[in-house]
């Protein structure tokens, strides 16, 4: 009985010394809003691309029709990007409402139900989603 204790102790020790082994993991800050530093300090380019990521995927529904470098209902992110810059036009424009479709005109009418989503959202929230499309 004794040996079954301290083989049972040992598999324990061991069990946790592994398991509690340093793992590093790359992973990209929790977004911080302004409002949460006081409004008074910018975001980093490295905060703005995570918010951007996280809005992109979630609230803004905008993978549900675009992913990085295909087009699969709408229009790749790359492409939109590419056409905006040299276009000299403004993505958060855009997505507020104030500007007009340039990239597939033709599809706008699919996007209006998501544009009514962004253009509820703040400036820092659409900075923030055109920081992460140029990011990829």
């Amino acid at each position: 009985m004794c040996t079954f204790f301290k083989t049972t102790v040992a598999l324990l020790v061991l069990t946790m010394f592994f398991s509690c082994g340093k793992k590093q993991e790359t992973q990209l800050p929790a977004p911080v809003y302004e409002s949460e530093r006081g409004g008074t300090t910018e975001m980093t380019q490295v905060e703005k691309i995570a918010l951007g990521d996280k809005l992109f995927r979630g609230k803004g529904t905008c993978a549900s029709c675009h992913i990085a470098d295909k087009k699969v209902i709408g229009p790749s992110v790359q492409e939109i990007v590419s056409i905006y810059d040299k276009e000299g036009a403004s993505i958060v424009a855009f997505l507020k409402g104030e500007s007009d479709p340039i990239v597939d005109p033709a599809q706008f009418i699919i996007m209006q139900a998501n544009l009514q989503i962004t253009k509820k959202m703040s400036n820092t929230d659409l900075e923030a989603i055109e920081a992460y499309m140029r990011s990829l």
